[in-house]
């Protein structure tokens, strides 16, 4: 069973779970566009290969699957998630199982103002989003919401260009200098950040990590504690079941005066993940096992809490 791992990046650890799950039972196959990604060192083999937006870009990726027998391919960026859906009969046709979402469900986790109005229509709690920035100043002025708010991307990730903004100017002059610019409503709380498993099989959600978010950096959990709480479980299948994800999520709660309230889901996994496997949450055996023909059991909190996770920096040396 060998498995690709797209623009890997500066996902190490990823790579090298992967690698130890599958030990002795098949390759780990990276790429990444530069040969200065860390990741791809990781892996059993590696490829570098043409930006994602270059045109010819699926057929080489389509190519190394011919050639390196791969059973399933995923993607460690939001951008190429869509990109690996849209083309999921092509994957297919050589054998190659996409390990994520659907097409659609991928598209409404990068559009984040999409994702709102979702959460929105189907009751769950959110923060109050804005495309249209006189909507929101009616909305201040109603007392509907308050400033500080951020203003983000629409389609954004990894948390770049995002601003704190705290009056009508400053969201003049970044409508006025950017296209495509969200508002929304800053949630003060306690932020948490939740590594799902949905079944690729059953359809069924077979594991969820949730910790509490100590600090953050470049938009990525940099320490956190794990802990567990039967009401935010259920609030999770609840929203994974009724939007259909398949694979490995990830997703940003916020508790606010004990009350959850759902912000992001990145179909893919985060930067976080490795508290999750370290803890004893491994997506990697769950993945390997759906290739494999395998429905997984359910194992939702089967880890301790009070673990607690601090990342720290490593390099790489290496002579081209």
């Amino acid at each position: 069973m060998n498995i690709l791992i797209l623009s890997a990046g500066t996902r190490n650890k990823i790579v090298e779970y992967f690698v130890k799950t599958l030990a002795g039972k098949g390759k780990v196959i990276a790429t990444d566009m530069s040969n200065l990604a860390p990741a791809i060192y990781e892996a059993d083999k590696y490829y570098i290969v043409p930006r994602m937006t270059d045109a010819g870009y699926i057929d080489t990726v389509i190519d190394i699957c011919k050639r390196e027998e791969i059973k399933g391919v995923l993607s460690l960026i939001d951008p190429e998630l869509s990109l690996l859906a849209k083309n999921k009969e092509k994957f297919e046709e050589v054998g190659t199982k996409i390990i994520g979402s659907s097409y659609e469900l991928c598209e409404m986790s990068l559009d984040k103002y999409k994702m709102y109005l979702w959460l929105q229509g189907k009751g769950y709690k959110c923060a109050k989003s804005y495309m249209d920035k006189d909507e929101f100043y009616r909305a201040v002025e109603s007392g509907e919401t308050v400033y500080p708010v951020f203003v983000k991307p629409a389609r954004g990730s990894a948390s770049i260009s995002i601003s704190k903004v705290y009056d009508k100017e400053s969201i003049e002059i970044l409508f006025s200098h950017n296209d495509g610019l969200m508002i929304q409503e800053y949630l003060h709380g306690q932020e948490i950040g939740a590594d799902v498993y949905i079944d690729m099989i059953s359809g069924e959600i077979v594991s969820i990590f949730t910790k509490k978010k100590i600090k953050m950096r470049a938009g990525e959990t940099d320490k956190a504690v794990s802990f567990k709480d039967e009401r935010l479980f259920e609030l999770i299948k609840d929203f994974v079941s009724k939007a259909g994800y398949r694979g490995q999520i990830d997703i940003d709660i916020f508790d606010i005066e004990g009350e959850y309230y759902i912000s992001e889901v990145n179909p893919r996994f985060g930067g976080g993940y490795p508290h999750a496997y370290e803890s004893g949450c491994d997506h990697m055996k769950l993945i390997c096992d759906n290739l494999d023909g395998k429905i997984n059991s359910n194992t939702i909190g089967e880890y301790k809490s009070g673990i607690y996770m601090m990342k720290y920096n490593e390099i790489c040396i290496k002579e081209f």
